[in-house]
C-alpha cells in the first residue's frame, strides 16, 4: 500500500517507517524542511515538504494514498511556538482525517493514548476529540491507544531514558510521590510500558487486517508495574541501583505552576496529574487480536540504557 504518515519523523515514527517498509509497504512522509535529516530510509520512502498546518500540504502528501496513520503528539505544548495540544492533536487530525476522506484514502489509523477522556488533562481531551470526530468520518478507522512507550530511544526523547536523565541519574533521591499530606502508597501507581516495535507492528497489521476497522485497542505491555518497581528496573538495566524516598506530589505541582511555562522545567502538572492516574489497561490484552506477544519491561529489553549509563 501506499500509506501517508503525519508524525513520521519522530521516536514512534521511525519505528512505524521500519515497520511498513518490511512489509512492503511505501510511506508517503509529510516533513517540514528542517526535518527531513531527521526521516529513515528517505531514499525508500516520498517525502512531501510541509506542515500539517497547511491544508494543502495535507492533501498533496494524500494525493493517490490507500491508507493513512496519524501519529502527531507531543508531551508539552509551547503557545508561543503554536505548539499546542488543540493544535497538533485534534485540529491537525481532523484536517489529516478531512482530507483522507475527500482523497479516497479510506483506511485511517490514529495513535491516541491509554486514559484518554473528555474530562482530562488537555492532552488526554485533545486525543479524546480527535477519536471522537475519526467515529464519524466515513473511513475504515482503527484507534490504538498504548501504554507509556519505551525502546531504543534513536537520540530521541523515551520514556525510561528520560526517567534515567531526570530521576535515576540524579544526585537527589528518586521521588516516590504520593497525594494527601502522609506518605500513604507512595510509588505505588502503576504503568504496564509497551514496547515501541511491537505498538508499530500492530498498526502495520491493522492495514492488512479489515476486521479492526471500527475498533479502538488499548496497548500495554505484559505486566502491571508500579512506578517504584519501574525505576528500580530502570536503574538495574543502567548498570547501577538508585535511593528512593517518599515525596508528595502536590510540593511539585506548586513548582510547576511556576515554572512549567519554561523548557528547562522537566515535568508539567498536566503530565504529573496523568502519572498519579496510572497508565494500566483492563480486559484482554489487544495484542492477543494480532497474535503478538508483547516484549516485557525488564533488564533484557532496556539493555539500551547501559550505553546511556556509560556516557551520559
Amino acid at each position: 500500500m501506499k500509506v501517508t504518515v503525519f508524525g513520521g519523523t519522530g521516536y514512534v515514527g521511525s519505528y512505524l517507517i521500519d515497520a511498513l517498509l518490511d512489509k512492503g509497504h511505501h510511506p508517503v512522509l509529510l516533513v517540514r524542511p528542517e526535518s527531513r535529516h531527521k526521516v529513515r530510509h528517505h531514499a525508500r520512502c516520498t517525502l512531501v515538504e510541509g506542515d500539517i498546518s497547511s491544508p494543502d500540504s495535507v492533501r498533496a502528501a494524500l494525493s493517490g494514498a490507500d491508507a493513512a496513520i496519524y501519529n502527531i503528539g507531543i508531551l508539552r505544548e509551547f503557545p508561543s511556538r503554536n505548539v499546542t495540544y488543540e493544535a497538533l492533536h485534534f485540529e491537525g487530525a481532523k484536517r489529516a482525517m478531512d482530507a483522507a476522506e475527500a482523497a479516497g484514502a479510506q483506511r485511517f489509523l490514529l495513535m491516541s493514548a491509554n486514559g484518554v477522556k473528555a474530562d482530562g488533562t488537555a492532552y488526554q481531551r485533545t486525543k479524546y476529540l480527535a477519536e471522537q470526530y475519526l467515529r464519524h468520518t466515513g473511513l475504515d478507522w482503527t484507534v490504538f491507544r498504548p501504554s507509556v512507550l519505551f525502546g531504543d530511544p534513536r537520540g530521541r526523547m523515551e520514556f525510561a531514558t528520560q526517567l534515567y536523565r531526570d530521576i535515576v541519574r540524579s544526585p537527589l533521591p528518586a521521588p516516590l510521590f504520593y497525594e494527601g499530606l502522609l506518605p500513604l502508597n507512595c510509588g505505588t501507581f502503576r504503568m504496564s510500558p509497551v514496547h515501541v516495535k511491537d505498538v508499530a507492528s500492530v498498526f502495520v497489521q491493522a492495514l492488512e487486517m479489515p476486521e479492526t476497522a471500527g475498533q479502538i485497542f488499548a496497548l500495554c505491555g505484559p505486566a502491571s508495574l508500579s512506578w517504584k518497581e519501574i525505576l528500580k528496573t530502570i536503574a538495574a538495566a543502567a548498570g547501577t541501583t538508585k535511593r528512593a524516598l517518599p515525596a508528595p506530589v502536590l510540593l511539585l505541582k506548586g513548582l510547576a505552576a511556576a515554572l512549567d511555562q519554561f523548557e528547562f522545567f522537566p515535568v508539567t502538572r498536566d503530565q504529573l496529574t496523568m502519572l498519579m492516574e496510572g497508565n494500566t489497561c483492563e480486559g484482554d490484552n489487544a495484542f492477543q487480536t494480532f497474535d503478538l506477544e508483547p516484549v516485557p519491561f525488564d533488564t533484557t529489553s532496556l539493555s539500551y540504557l547501559q550505553h546511556a549509563g556509560r556516557t551520559e
